[in-house]
């Protein structure tokens, strides 16, 4: 049985997803995983080698504490689908987003189907045989337990399918649905029910054996003991047959070699029934890991969506495009972190980048520049991963890569300065990039005085777009943005945030050139005329330790 939720034809990597939040639990609470092997795991190494640098600038930390809302289980899982979504699949999104408007239509059954998966992977933790697993009797046993325990798990799905399949018209849960009914038919569970009992072997074992070499037993099968309930006339014709001679042997209760011996044999009888339902076993386990997992991040796509529309803000489900289609247009794009930092309706701007190869972004400072910076790359993320987009409409197309280059602070270890660092994080995010993918700038290129720094970025953000690569720019270097604005190439777009007249600003940003200052004015009088400070011109009056 496979879920396929999230791939129409492959599976979700679950393990990865069931290490890293093992791994993450134990990290909070100051614990060990449940599993010794958990323990050396390396929750990125699977994940794109630019992963700590796209979840510390595009504040990606806080969607994901949102949609796992206090479950480590899916706030990996959701980790682990944004991330993949880097290289984005236009057929795996076109496959998720029907399956997440069925979601959303449907909170409450997907919640319940997590729920039974969650409990059926939780109450199979306990089951670990280890040094165990050499004895065909254990195995049988564990086996038996196990499988009768996931029986009524499943009889949980096929109720659940029975009551809302119709609901749901999406391809992955139609098929999902479909599934269940057919493979977990009242007919089938009440004989797996049956071939369980069987199996516990209370009346005892029915074995049979071969003489092999050295007159040992080879060939040992054990056999369905014969049923005689209901067959009087049978058990009486019986009675007046000739029967072929029978033999058997009695041990003493204390012949505890003669028990060893037979137990043996026993092993030897079982052992291939033990070994089909052990791995009978381990796969409706499997199934439900598989189910949790991929289940976990359309719960946490649930719980993103309850959190961003009680905080006031719109969600769309997006409008994805091939890379070569160069489409980039939004209306009402926001900050999804920041609304629910804030839990209050933020600002959201209006664009239209289609066929454009560079959006350069200038304007006052504290005008909201960096935070839509910020919003493009987070929409961009979740439209590639099959998610809603924190906006009144979104359309993109995908990206062969996400990359950033944010200013940092100062190196403590002070091995190199801020300029060679940045330009050392370049020359990587370069070793990484190919035609189609997206890189944002903030800041980029502004440790050094601003002729050197423009002229580098020139040669830098130009190789770029030689490339394919799209590039959205926010900076203060004038000299660098009217330089790309007096090309009047057709593939830019030049936004700017806007601001009133008497310095307010509307963290709006609109079309515009480039402007030779950022209004520094504005901050240093939000910063000292409330502690009775003079104008800028009055140095005098500014204590040596402001900024």
């Amino acid at each position: 049985m496979k879920a396929h939720l999230l791939y129409r034809h492959r599976d979700f990597d679950w393990k990865w997803v069931l290490r890293a939040a093992a791994q993450r639990y134990a990290a909070r609470n100051g614990r060990r995983p449940y599993r010794n092997e958990d323990i050396n795991f390396d929750a990125h190494a699977a994940l794109p080698w630019n992963t700590e640098a796209l979840t510390l600038d595009l504040g990606l930390n806080t969607l994901l504490e949102a949609m796992g809302d206090g479950d480590d289980y899916i706030f990996e899982a959701a980790r682990r689908v944004l991330l993949e979504g880097v290289k984005g699949d236009l057929n795996v999104i076109q496959y998720r987003q029907p399956i997440l408007r069925d979601c959303l239509a449907q909170p409450a059954v997907v919640r319940e189907l997590y729920a039974v998966a969650a409990a059926a992977t939780e109450q199979n933790k306990g089951h670990y045989l280890g040094l165990l697993a050499r004895y065909p009797d254990w195995v049988l046993r564990d086996a038996i337990e196990r499988i009768g325990t996931f029986l009524a798990f499943l009889k949980d799905l096929r109720r659940i399918a029975d009551l809302h399949a119709d609901k749901f018209v999406s391809e992955g849960w139609s098929g999902l649905f479909a599934m269940l009914k057919r493979d977990l038919s009242d007919d089938y569970l009440t004989l797996v029910q049956g071939h369980l009992e069987e199996l516990r072997f209370s009346k005892g074992e029915l074995l049979s054996a071969e003489l092999g070499q050295g007159n040992k037993g080879a060939g040992y099968l054990i056999h369905r003991a014969p049923a005689m309930a209901g067959k009087w006339l049978g058990w009486w014709n019986g009675l007046f047959e000739e029967k072929a001679p029978t033999y058997g042997f009695a041990l003493h209760p204390r012949d505890e070699a003669g028990f060893r011996a037979l137990a043996e044999l026993r092993n030897q009888g079982i052992a291939a029934a033990a070994s089909a339902l052990g791995q009978a076993a381990d796969q409706v386990s499997d199934f439900f890991s598989m189910l949790r997992a991929e289940l976990a991040f359309y719960v946490g796509c649930l719980n993103l969506h309850q959190q961003l529309v009680a905080a006031g803000g719109s969600t769309c489900m997006p409008v994805a495009a091939a890379a070569r289609e160069r489409r980039l247009s939004f209306r009402g794009l926001y900050d999804g972190g920041l609304a629910l930092r804030l839990n209050e309706p933020v600002v959201g701007n209006d664009a239209d980048a289609d066929m454009k190869d560079l959006v350069m972004i200038t304007g006052p400072n504290n005008g909201g520049k960096s935070t839509f910076l910020r919003s493009v790359g987070l929409a961009q993320l979740m439209m590639q991963s099959g998610m809603f987009v924190a906006a009144e409409s979104f359309c993109s197309s995908l990206c062969e890569g996400l990359f950033t280059l944010y200013k940092r602070e100062e190196d403590p270890n002070m091995r190199s300065g801020k300029f060679d660092e940045e330009l050392g994080r370049m020359n990587e995010i370069v070793e990484h990039l190919r035609p189609h993918s997206m890189i944002l700038l903030n800041e980029s290129f502004a440790a050094t005085n601003e002729r050197e720094g423009s002229e580098v970025a020139w040669q830098i953000v130009s190789a770029l777009l030689e490339k394919s690569v799209r590039v959205i720019y926010v900076t203060h270097m004038y000299e660098l943005a009217h330089r790309f604005y007096d090309k009047h190439a057709p593939n830019a777009l030049f936004l700017r945030a806007a601001r009133q007249a008497e310095g307010t600003r509307t963290f709006k940003l609109c079309e515009g050139k480039p402007l030779p200052t950022s209004f520094a004015e504005d901050v240093y009088n939000a910063i000292f005329a409330a502690d009775g400070g003079g104008p800028p011109g009055e140095a005098e009056k500014v204590p040596e330790s402001a900024p």
